[in-house]
């Protein structure tokens, strides 16, 4: 399918979990794919580290193996605590998804799409930074320039590009593809503790209201989590929300020792002495926050069209299931001749997102400028927490976690609920 002169069918860049994704799915159906990567394996990422089972079904299709000999460990569910209540929710039983979830660190696990991807038969070259595309006189993009490991510029050519060049996204701001100010957008910053009694917990942890002993036990902006890796260590952040009047305006780093200081001693989580590293912040873009899709021979996937999930924060499943679209669509437009008969075929992967993410995402954008006043979270998990009923509702929606057809009432609900809301 190469043409004469091309590096490859498709240029994936980046080597995340969209773009790892993207380029297993497209070798997998015999392209040849070049997936550039700046940086080199492994290298650490900004990240909770916690897979949902949406994430762990798109790990299934790639033919991981997830097991706990490998190195994963198993959740059952979410534990909530919030309003006085402490609340233990299993993921749903679907047909759909898997009935668990896992974590891993980003240490490794993008080094393992990746390691996928090239079993698949894609070729991936690491140290290389893309700096911008290359345009035919159309204005077309029939490749990228970049500079290698040697530090000498080079161009690779190919009928597409897949930009999986997370949150900068500096392949789409080069073609004038900037960010929505209109669209939720949350910081998050985490760090690693070594913790003996909550390193290997079954349950991932969400505390929806943080508290410091500084401020006189006052209620701090954001949310936290503490998900258990099961190596001795646990990953501990929070999250703000730029509906938050706290956002911009706060040190998040500052933020999560606050809270930090005020868990358990015997957590260890306190004492800095059990600290693994330096805390991180990372930018959650949302709620399709970078649009269009796709324009000119190039794909958006992940965090790069702003796919983060606005209810949980969730970027990883987005990314590999718009990854998978994407290499399903280039496929589809490769088969064809260039032109109005492959760009018809193009045009239906923003098309195709908008059906399967678009009013969720509506829903979502919503929903963050409600949980964005305190006096709407505080009234919502005091009177939410204390029924079991609705907060295993709540979980289905958050997770994006339904059974599309044949499911329980929850399911349809929320079904309905997606399909009536205008496509964000």
């Amino acid at each position: 399918m190469t043409d004469t002169g091309k590096d490859a069918d498709v240029i994936v860049v980046g080597a995340g979990p969209g773009g790892s994704s993207a380029a297993f799915h497209l070798a997998r159906h015999g392209l040849k794919v070049l997936l550039l990567e700046k940086t080199e394996f492994p290298r650490e990422k900004v990240c909770g580290d916690g897979l949902t089972p949406r994430a762990l079904k798109q790990l299934i299709n790639m033919g991981i193996d997830t097991t706990e000999e490998k190195g994963w460990l198993r959740n059952r569910g979410l534990r909530v605590i919030g309003g006085g209540v402490r609340l233990e929710l299993d993921w749903p039983e679907l047909a759909s998804f898997p009935d668990y979830g896992l974590t891993r660190t980003r240490m490794d696990f993008d080094h393992m799409l990746a390691t996928a991807a090239t079993d698949a038969g894609a070729e991936l070259r690491v140290g290389t930074n893309v700096t911008g595309p290359v345009l035919d006189r159309t204005g077309r993009v029939v490749g990228v320039s970049a500079i290698g490991p040697d530090r000498e510029p080079r161009e690779y050519r190919a009928p597409l590009v897949i930009a999986a060049d997370g949150v900068s996204g500096r392949l789409a701001l080069a073609l004038g593809i900037a960010k929505r100010d209109d669209r939720p957008m949350g910081v998050a910053v985490r760090q690693y503790f070594r913790s003996e009694s909550r390193h290997d917990d079954d349950y991932l942890e969400s505390w929806l209201e943080l508290r410091s002993r500084e401020s006189g036990d006052k209620l701090l902006p954001g949310y936290g989590w503490i998900f258990g890796l099961g190596d001795g260590r646990v990953n501990v952040g929070l999250g703000v929300l730029n509906s938050s009047s706290a956002f911009g305006k706060t040190n998040y780093r500052t933020l999560l020792s606050d809270w930090l200081d005020n868990t358990p001693a015997e957590w260890g989580l306190n004492d800095p002495a059990n600290a693994d590293g330096k805390s991180q912040g990372a930018a959650l873009p949302m709620g399709f926050n970078r649009v269009p899709h796709y324009t000119r021979g190039v794909l958006l996937v992940g965090d790069t069209g702003g796919m983060v999930n606005p209810f949980n924060g969730e970027g990883i499943a987005y990314a590999m299931e718009s990854g998978e679209l994407a290499a399903e669509i280039a496929v589809h437009a490769l088969a064809r001749p260039s032109g109005t008969a492959r760009e018809r075929v193009l045009a239906n992967y923003p098309t195709e997102l908008k059906a399967r993410y678009g009013g969720y995402y509506r829903l979502g954008n919503v929903f963050v400028k409600l949980i964005g006043n305190p006096q709407v979270m505080r009234i919502a998990t005091k009177h939410g927490m204390p029924h079991p009923t609705l907060m295993r509702f709540v979980l289905k929606l958050l997770a994006n976690l339904t059974d599309p057809r044949g499911g329980d009432a929850m399911d349809r609900v929320i079904n309905a609920m997606t399909r009536l809301a205008p496509a964000a």
